[in-house]
This record gives C-alpha cells, structure tokens and sequence, in this order.
C-alpha cells in the first residue's frame, strides 16, 4: 500500500526528471540543436499521439488523439481539417498528418504543455492570391494550399526558441517572423528563413 510520503517522493522526482529533460533540451537548442537531430533520430515510436490546438481567429479548440496503435486516426485527422480549414473562405483541405507529428514532435521537445496557437493553416488558393496582394511574404506557390504548412504560436514560449526548436528537428521548412510574432512550419524541403 502506497503512502503519502511515497506518492510524495514519486512527484519530487517525476517533477526533477521533467526539469532535468527541459534542461537538456535548452542546452541542446543552445549549443545550435545539432545534438538534438541526432538524439530524436533514434526514438522510439510511441504507441499514440494526441495534439492540443487552439485557432482563435474562429474560437475553435481540439485535444485530440489523433494517432494510435500504429495508424492515424481518419476521424481525428478529419476533425483536425476541420479546425485548420481556411478561416477567410471556409474551405477545409487534407492536412499533411506528417505535418501534424511535426507539431506534436515540436511539443514534445519544447516541453509544451499550452495547446499550439494557429496563426494560419489551410489557405485555399483564392485567399493565398489575396493575401499575396497585400503583402510580397506570400508565396505562389505556398504548402498552405496543400495542406502541409501551418503558422504557429505557443502560448508561453517565445517564437525565438519555438524557431531554434524547430530548425533542431530539421523536418522540412521553418521561417521565423518575430515581427508577427509566429512561426511557419511546413512539410517540404529543409530550409530557412
């Protein structure tokens, strides 16, 4: 029978593990992140993947197991287009799931536990040529049509270490816009901006 004082001690070190793994990761993304490519190469597949995200240009929030056993989850992938449709036009477009483990993988190495904040997802082409017409950071031929790019923020974590973080896992396109306060991922070439 369990005790207080082992529940006690069980949180004490469950509390230092999680301090000493957000430790290791700063130190990492300080040094550059090179290491930390390196050590998530070789992990271990987990068993299922839950992503929380908050969009609040349309007040929509999910927390959802979205992978599990071994295979993505088609109503929780369905859900997922749902929230990251294109809040300008109402269109919903598949999203890339590798997109979303990006996500989750981003969480997980930052030690995030906020909901990732969407500044911006699925743009359908229409309100990508729109917003090209404002402003010459738009591309073209933007991911975010596909469905394999997303502008994100999370809640509590300065889109500076968000980037370091994500330019660490060297999985596809990361750009950085502190003036905007967010930053882009995508599932396509690894490259930066």
């Amino acid at each position: 029978m369990k005790t207080h004082t082992d529940n006690s001690v069980q949180g004490v070190v469950l509390a230092k593990r999680r301090f000493l793994k957000q430790m290791m990761y700063g130190s990492l993304l300080a040094m550059g992140g090179a290491p930390i490519a390196n050590a998530t190469a070789h992990r271990v597949p987990l068993s299922h993947k839950t992503i929380a995200l908050h969009h609040p240009q349309t007040g929509n929030q999910l927390n959802i197991t979205y992978f599990e056993q071994g295979r993505y989850l088609k109503d929780a992938l369905l859900e997922i287009d749902h929230l990251l449709r294109d809040y300008h036009s109402g269109a919903i477009h598949r999203i890339d799931p590798v997109l979303i483990d990006q996500l989750h993988d981003l969480k997980q190495l930052l030690g995030a536990r906020k909901p990732v904040q969407v500044v911006s997802a699925y743009r359908s082409p229409y309100t990508n040529a729109s917003l090209r017409n404002h402003s010459h950071r738009v591309a073209k031929h933007s991911l975010h049509m596909e469905g394999r790019a997303i502008d994100i923020r999370i809640e509590g974590v300065p889109t500076a270490i968000v980037k370091k973080a994500a330019l660490a896992m060297r999985r596809g396109g990361v750009g950085y816009y502190p003036s905007a306060d967010f930053v882009h991922l995508d599932t396509g070439e690894i490259r930066s901006w």
